[in-house]
């Protein structure tokens, strides 16, 4: 069956990394900026391993200079999820990439961003949500600052705060300020881990930075006391299959731990990641868990309502997207 019509929620979407290579393309040669090594014959992203994406991502975000190309980035990524039958997503935002992390400025493509993401809502009955950002392979101080922008826009479009980058570098304890001060904020907040880190990466987010939600936490399955622990603490975790495929988080589908983590009742989300890079969209990872798992609709279903639970929102907008979950 098609999943396309079936309504979805999704909670780990980068935004720069939704940005269609031909928008990238057309930025580049807007800007006389050469990154053509990071497209293929085909005119998508060239893949590699994980550093290989790093290096090409930012390449590509040296296109995103200005409020304005945030704006038009914003709404070419929602019109995209709208057209997979996204109903709500969140964003994870980078004031690294938005003004290097100066609060005024930052505050400008804010408010482009904004903007795009309500006139998505009213033209494609899409609802979005942004949680800022810092980069883990910065290091522990280049978070400060980037958790005053989150902690100083906080409101109606900015609900959380995360963590995102090279997982292996630093400790999770070590970014415990920026954390600590996005809680006092009334911040949701979530942090990549376990996608490369073992088990005791995943427990220290969970403990250490008190995160609601962990970006991947796929490496969590070796752990059953850390299952346990996760459960009772409700954390969710936002599974980006077709991402840990492409970038060699896991071998094949076969060694994909999504089914186990379920299986053992732990709040399992579905998500794209970075869609264009890794060749996928809501849809695809549908038809792939169909297919390597047996999820048929109704278990897709219940990981949209996990997912809309599990959202950095007010309650009011909660109750309308559970509404639109079950209406289909």
């Amino acid at each position: 069956m098609s999943y396309r019509s079936l309504p979805k929620v999704e909670l780990h979407l980068h935004l720069e990394g939704a940005a269609p290579p031909a928008f990238i393309k057309g930025l580049a040669h807007e800007k006389h900026i050469d990154i053509d090594r990071i497209f293929d014959g085909n005119g998508g992203y060239v893949r590699g391993d994980f550093d290989w994406f790093l290096k090409a991502y930012d390449a590509a975000c040296t296109v995103l200079q200005r409020p304005e190309d945030f704006r038009r980035l914003m709404l070419a990524v929602l019109e995209q999820s709208a057209e997979q039958g996204v109903v709500y997503t969140e964003f994870f935002l980078s004031p690294d990439f938005c003004g290097g992390g100066d609060l005024g400025a930052w505050r400008d493509y804010l408010d482009a961003m904004v903007d795009a993401a309500d006139e998505a809502e009213r033209r494609m009955g899409i609802t979005s949500r942004g949680i800022v950002t810092c980069l883990r392979h910065l290091g522990p101080e280049a978070a400060k600052p980037i958790a005053r922008c989150a902690a100083e826009t906080k409101g109606r479009f900015i609900t959380g705060f995360g963590m995102a980058g090279a997982e292996m570098m630093h400790r999770p304890g070590d970014f415990a300020w920026a954390f600590d001060a996005a809680r006092e904020a009334g911040l949701g907040l979530t942090a990549h881990a376990g996608e490369w880190g073992g088990p005791d990466m995943v427990r220290e987010t969970v403990d250490l930075l008190g995160c609601d939600r962990i970006g991947h936490g796929i490496n969590a399955v070796t752990d059953h006391a850390l299952c346990d622990h996760l459960i009772e603490r409700g954390v969710t975790l936002e599974v980006c299959p077709v991402s840990n495929l492409v970038l060699g988080a896991v071998p094949d589908w076969k060694s994909h731990p999504i089914e186990d983590l379920r299986d053992r009742g732990l709040r399992v989300t579905v998500s794209t990641d970075d869609p264009p890079w890794f060749g996928t969209t809501m849809t695809h990872e549908y038809e792939m868990l169909e297919r390597h798992f047996g999820w048929e609709e109704e278990r897709l279903r219940v990981a949209n309502r996990v997912a809309a639970e599990a959202a950095f929102c007010d309650e009011t907008t909660r109750a309308e997207i559970l509404k639109k979950l079950e209406a289909a």
